[in-house]
């Protein structure tokens, strides 16, 4: 999720398109928060570990 943040991120940036860098955002907050939560050992939507 997060990868995929940063490509929308960068397209977005390079071809001007503000939606795909709003979402590429979007997806990087989210998937950084998840990959906090999973290290820290809580479960992440019954999973133990998030990747």
């Amino acid at each position: 999720m997060i990868i995929l943040g940063v490509i929308l991120l960068v397209i977005g940036l390079v071809a001007g398109i503000a939606f795909l860098w709003t979402i590429g955002v979007i997806l990087v907050v989210v998937g950084a928060v998840l990959w906090v939560l999973g290290a820290m050992g809580h479960a992440v939507a019954g999973r133990r570990h998030y990747w």
